[in-house]
């Protein structure tokens, strides 16, 4: 198998389990639950971002706008 074979599913891998994560994080109402789930988000982000996976800035803003929507939730 290919280096960049290998590393096009793993990746894909990476950003899937990010995406859902997300989605996760989005369905919440209750603003405990959602706290747990930002900090899970947060370290997915940080981990694309240092795999060159999403730009560093590009994570830093995604976490950003999480974190507002984690703060407006009751």
């Amino acid at each position: 198998m290919k280096t960049s074979e290998y590393s096009r599913i793993r990746n894909r891998a990476y950003r899937s389990e990010l995406r859902g994560a997300i989605k996760d994080l989005r369905d919440e109402t209750n603003k405990e639950e959602a706290t747990v789930k930002y900090k899970k988000v947060a370290s997915l982000f940080d981990k694309a971002a240092n795999n060159n996976l999403v730009h560093k800035k590009n994570a830093d803003r995604n976490k950003s706008r999480l974190a507002r929507f984690v703060q407006k939730l009751d």
